[in-house]
C-alpha cells in the first residue's frame, strides 16, 4: 500500500489516538534524538522529535506501538496493513 505524503499527518494522529488509548503519552519536543517509547517514572511514554518529517514521526510510532502490543488490540484493517507494512520497513 502506498502511501500518499498529505497523509501521513493524518495517520499521525490516528497512530496518536491509539498509543494515547493504550495508555501512553506522546510527546513532541525538540532535541538531538530521534525518539521512541519508554517509561518514565512509570509512565509510558513516547517521544518523537517534532522537527522530524511527518513520515518519520509516523515510523517513530508505529515502532513504538508495536513495543506496547498493538498487535494484542483490534485495529481497523487499513490501518492494521500500515502498521505492519511501515514496520517491515525499517
Amino acid at each position: 500500500m502506498k502511501i500518499k505524503e498529505r497523509e501521513f499527518e493524518a495517520l499521525l494522529q490516528e497512530l496518536k489516538q491509539i498509543a494515547q488509548e493504550m495508555g501512553a503519552n506522546v510527546r513532541f519536543e525538540r532535541g538531538d534524538f530521534k525518539g521512541g517509547y519508554c517509561i518514565l517514572k512509570e509512565d509510558r511514554t513516547i517521544v518523537i522529535n517534532k522537527l522530524s518529517t511527518f513520515q518519520r514521526k509516523v515510523m517513530i510510532l508505529t515502532t513504538a506501538l508495536k513495543e506496547l502490543g498493538v498487535n494484542d488490540i483490534y485495529l481497523p484493517p487499513k490501518l492494521r496493513e500500515i502498521i505492519e507494512e511501515i514496520s517491515d520497513i525499517q
